[in-house]
């Protein structure tokens, strides 16, 4: 993992939001952005150009975001498109601000100490992506690509002093 690349990833969540609206759900954001950025590399190498795996059964965008994850987590939009449109979940999907808050609105609508480390962090929020809201427990294995890459970018990201 490159530094550069991580840089410049922290830099695209934090540039001008595009316009995300959600159905009336105030966006707060429990995972900061070096969480984000760890989440975004375990779950898809941060790859952009993979739009969707399949929209219908499968996963779309930098968090490789479902139909049923993004439902969960509020329906949110970009440039005043409606919800119930053919590509609005495609749409935010695909955009890195609106992934981003969908996960973000995903993890306060399911945030729970996964690790029963007697803390929310995100350790916790790297469970409930992968494993889902109702998943996440001890009992259950993380993928050994998925953890390990996780594992790896937290460590750089202590390495380099972020952590």
């Amino acid at each position: 993992m490159h530094i550069l690349h991580l840089t410049f990833l922290w830099f695209a969540f934090a540039a001008a939001p595009a316009l995300v609206q959600s159905q009336g759900y105030v966006l707060d954001k429990p995972v900061t952005e070096l969480c984000l950025t760890c989440i975004c590399e375990a779950i898809s190498g941060c790859n952009a150009t993979a739009i969707c795996t399949n929209p219908i059964k499968g996963a779309c965008g930098i968090f490789r975001i479902t139909w049923a994850y993004w439902v969960d987590a509020g329906k949110l939009t970009i440039n005043n498109e409606k919800p119930d449109s053919q590509r609005a979940f495609i749409n935010c999907a695909n955009d890195p601000h609106c992934a981003a808050d969908t996960v973000q609105n995903y993890m306060k609508k399911f945030n729970q100490d996964c690790n029963e480390d007697g803390e929310m962090d995100c350790l916790d929020y790297a469970r409930i992506h992968k494993l889902g809201a109702y998943g996440c427990g001890l009992d259950k294995d993380m993928p050994y690509s998925y953890q390990s890459t996780f594992d790896e970018c937290i460590e750089n990201y202590e390495d380099q002093g972020f952590v």
